[in-house]
């Protein structure tokens, strides 16, 4: 356990940084679940516009997302 106030602080605001990083990918995994269940325009946009935010909030690099949204372009052309 951290003792002086500055590392407790940090140790709380970790804390706090994983669950909310944690709750982003768990959004990703869901739109990309239903994306892969049921791929429509709707649900591409959806699980599309969830890695753009991860990519913003700097969960994961820029061109990880674009990478990732390629993928799931060309699936859903195949899906057609």
């Amino acid at each position: 356990m951290p003792i002086i106030k500055s590392a407790k602080k940090a140790a709380r605001q970790a804390e706090k940084r994983t669950l909310h990083n944690q709750q982003i990918k768990k959004d990703i995994k869901a739109s990309l679940k239903a994306f892969k269940a049921n791929p429509t325009a709707e649900t591409m946009a959806k699980a599309q516009s969830e890695y753009d935010k991860a990519a913003k909030k700097g969960l994961i690099k820029k061109n990880t997302a674009s990478r990732r949204k390629a993928a799931l372009a060309k699936f859903a052309k195949a899906a057609k």
